[in-house]
């Protein structure tokens, strides 16, 4: 199968176009029914690219979404969220035509300018989460989610005025921080999932330290424990603070305090000999490390068991 450079969308009415669908009613945001975006499996996979935020409610789905190199099958209700940037791609079977129900909600960054939003926007993570890290609704939240929606939507159609900026930003802020609540439900009704995510991310943390790999690499980056697991970066350390109450990156740093002390402890290594052993390059660097973490320092410690 061909495969073609990705097409990117710098605007919505741009997007729109592409589609088949009407102009969008504000240049910087838009509100699309499902089905009445139109797609052919008779036309090569379509990669693209937005520049501008999407939230998507997607139900009787039958192509596959792929975003980066992750493929997914919709088959049921599902809330979908994409920052600026990301790779999205829509593939039919050859001469099917696309069924989809549900929404599509795009915002440009533009929109956003002079809310509280524009800012914060960034601090939800999830814009960040693959495609098989979606939402899944119950149908209480589903119906909270479309009541927002529909709110979104009555003042998308109005005229225009200063307040409408204001009012759909604010609307859309409450949705997003009912999906921060929904995601917390899922992570906790999906325990078991969880807890074996969190049994091999400890052993997979473990192995990073075994050895010289420490001092050979250095400290296992957080995007690459995440990839050993086939999860994004966000969502591993979403997963970990649900369940443990720290970060991925706290995780590491507390795995590696965990081993100083034990050197520190129960070796006759200098303190230059355990800071190249856990990877640093600067033995100040570690002892400031160590003080940050254990407000001690690394020969302090050491004397604390004299």
């Amino acid at each position: 199968m061909a495969h073609t450079k990705p097409q990117r969308f710098k605007t919505i009415s741009e997007f729109h176009h592409f589609r088949g669908l009407p102009r969008p009613e504000h240049p910087l945001i838009s509100l699309v029914n499902a089905e009445d975006i139109k797609h052919s499996g008779s036309r090569v996979p379509t990669a693209m690219v937005f520049d501008f935020y999407s939230i998507a409610l997607k139900k009787n789905f039958n192509a596959k979404v792929k975003y980066g190199q992750t493929t997914y099958d919709f088959d049921e209700g599902v809330l979908t969220f994409m920052s600026p940037g990301q790779l999205l791609s829509v593939e039919l079977e050859e001469g099917k035509e696309l069924e989809q129900s549900g929404w599509l909600l795009f915002i440009h960054p533009d929109f956003l300018w002079g809310t509280p939003l524009a800012k914060k926007i960034k601090n939800y993570a999830f814009f960040e989460y693959t495609v098989h890290e979606a939402l899944f609704l119950s149908d209480k939240e589903e119906a909270v989610i479309r009541s927002i929606i529909g709110l979104i939507d009555q003042e998308y159609r109005s005229n225009i005025d200063k307040f409408s900026q204001e009012l759909i930003a604010s609307q859309l802020e409450t949705l997003l921080t009912y999906a921060e609540r929904f995601y917390e439900r899922q992570f906790v009704t999906r325990k078991i999932q969880g807890h074996q995510l969190l049994d091999r991310f400890e052993e997979i943390l473990t192995a990073n330290f075994k050895s010289d790999r420490l001092m050979e690499k250095g400290l296992p980056a957080v995007g690459d424990l995440a990839s050993a697991l086939n999860i994004s970066s966000n969502y591993l350390s979403s997963l970990l603070r649900t369940l443990t109450g720290l970060n991925a990156q706290q995780h590491i740093h507390n795995r590696l305090i965990e081993i100083a002390k034990e050197k520190l402890s129960t070796t006759d290594l200098s303190v230059s000999e355990v800071a190249y052993s856990l990877g640093f390059e600067h033995p100040q660097s570690f002892s400031k490390f160590f003080k940050t973490k254990t407000h001690l320092s690394p020969l302090a410690f050491r004397q604390s068991f004299n």
